[in-house]
């Protein structure tokens, strides 16, 4: 369901992307869209995931410096029959991790110090689990492509202000109606976007409790991270906001809300789903406590 809900948003947004390109400059305007979008697109696919771990000064690592979370993923990395992804380590104090990557072959998962410090084994495997489930479903390669279409879009709408006063009489809404499209063009991108980023995240989830075997415990994870995300800033994910939806918890502050504006479903229906999958797996009826989770130290620095 998710995979085809996914397909169906993607469609939505190259939809839009081609009537934005005829509103404002008929064929044209869409070929020269195309154009772009198709050069953005090239470049994205191959140099995406080394913008991403470049922006957050992410550091790759080996077995010899953190044996322990090393092995973790590779475990992992063995149930969900991926080959063994490169490990980065971000130092950030906000717990926090992503995956980046165009396929499985090329994959990469990043974890902050503030994650490595804040949960204990089992948590941090069910987070780790989560990303590498990304991998399998390609998500990441999923959710460059909709960043990259999604900002065409607004490159598109913006390009109308300049040459969409001079065609109005071609365009079947007139000058309005190119502002128009400069205003809830952008805006209807957006919220396709970060419908499939929510999307995503809940298979994610259910795919990182699979390869975990621990379903709880990921719960328990995003329950921690999530309260301390908000109360530890993290600077580079302000820097650079268009990267929020890669990380298992949005990083940015001022995220309370599970509505059409956020990049993440809320913590407690993650959790809620987490809950009930536990139960279905044989887990019993142990929920996870409601209440904040004190940042604490873990067991891996």
């Amino acid at each position: 369901m998710n995979t085809l809900r996914t397909g169906l948003l993607l469609a939505a947004l190259t939809g839009l992307f081609m009537a934005v390109g005829y509103l404002i400059g008929r064929e044209s305007g869409m070929a020269i869209a195309f154009l772009i979008a198709a050069g953005m697109n090239f470049f994205a696919y191959w140099n995406a995931d080394k913008m991403v771990l470049r922006m957050h000064g992410a550091r790759q690592i080996g077995r010899d410096e953190a044996p322990e979370f090393y092995d973790v993923i590779a475990g992992l990395a063995g149930n969900a029959g991926l080959p063994m992804p490169r490990v980065y380590l971000m130092d950030n104090p906000q717990p926090n991790a992503f995956a980046t990557g165009r396929n499985p072959q090329n994959a990469a998962v990043a974890a902050t110090t503030g994650l490595l410090r804040l949960l204990n084994r089992d948590e941090l495997a069910g987070v780790m689990a989560h990303e590498l489930a990304h991998v399998r479903h390609r998500d990441t390669l999923v959710m460059t492509m909709t960043a990259t279409i999604a900002g065409a879009i607004s490159m598109l709408a913006n390009f109308g202000l300049f040459f969409g006063g001079s065609r109005g009489r071609n365009n079947p809404l007139g000058f309005v109606g190119v502002i128009l499209i400069v205003i809830l063009a952008p805006l209807a991108a957006m919220l396709v976007q970060m419908a499939i980023s929510r999307t995503r995240e809940y298979g994610a989830d259910r795919g990182g409790a699979e390869i975990s075997g621990k379903p709880l415990a990921l719960a328990s994870a995003l329950r921690k991270i999530s309260g301390a995300a908000k109360a530890i800033e993290n600077d580079t994910a302000e820097a650079n906001p268009a990267t929020a939806h890669l990380f298992i918890i949005n990083p940015l502050s001022g995220q309370r809300m599970d509505n059409l504006f956020s990049t993440h479903p809320d913590t407690d229906n993650r959790i809620a789903e987490l809950e009930a999958m536990a139960r279905q797996m044989g887990g019993g009826t142990t929920t996870i406590r409601r209440e904040a989770t004190a940042v604490r130290r873990g067991p891996w620095g």
